[in-house]
């Protein structure tokens, strides 16, 4: 093997594992954006209603036949 094929599959790789972390990277700002407006979205709910504060137990649970 010569000098430069060893060369050109190093710079090769190189290029490949910069591309492999700049997806990771973009991928992880996209998940943290979904989580910020998950959470965004989750304050913005009505808070619990009065029966509920008075009566936790009611509507905890379901019953479902299968």
């Amino acid at each position: 093997m010569d000098i430069a094929t060893v060369s050109a599959n190093m710079h090769q790789s190189a290029i490949m594992q910069k591309v492999g972390i700049a997806m990771l990277d973009k991928q992880l700002s996209a998940e943290e954006d979904a989580g910020d407006m998950l959470a965004a979205s989750m304050r913005a709910m009505p808070s619990p209603s009065l029966e509920s504060m008075v009566n936790p137990s009611v509507g905890g649970s379901i019953d479902v036949l299968v």
